[in-house]
């Protein structure tokens, strides 16, 4: 399986980026009006919104490419969490779109935005 490309540094994120988790509960309403709740799943999805700026050219083709080759959110690849070195497996973009920015030389900028897939 691939793994989400790392910049120059070695680093898959930069500062300003976020780290959110997910949770989902169901909840059943009783005619009465009392409520029983429960996990929709065992542990909450995470979720990474990664800022990238001051990219090379090559960098920002890198992930062009990757995010192409794994058709948006059709893809799985792994990604390792830069908070806490854990590396999930099973992880896709949110969107079918990336959206790049050159400025000039050695000054381009994205922010992608990958999440856990439930197995």
């Amino acid at each position: 399986m691939d793994s989400f490309p790392a910049l120059r540094t070695g680093a898959v994120a930069q500062y300003g980026s976020d780290r959110t988790r997910l949770y989902s509960n169901n909840v059943f309403r009783f005619v009465d009006g009392s409520e029983q709740r429960f996990a929709a799943y065992a542990s909450p999805l995470r979720k990474w919104t990664i800022r990238l700026e001051l990219l090379q050219e090559s960098e920002l083709v890198q992930l062009e490419q990757f995010f192409a080759a794994h058709a948006g959110r059709g893809g799985m690849f792994s990604f390792t969490d830069p908070w806490d070195g854990v590396t999930y497996t099973n992880c896709s973009f949110d969107n079918d779109s990336l959206a790049t920015e050159y400025s000039s030389e050695n000054r381009g900028r994205t922010m992608i935005t990958i999440k856990e897939n439930r197995t």
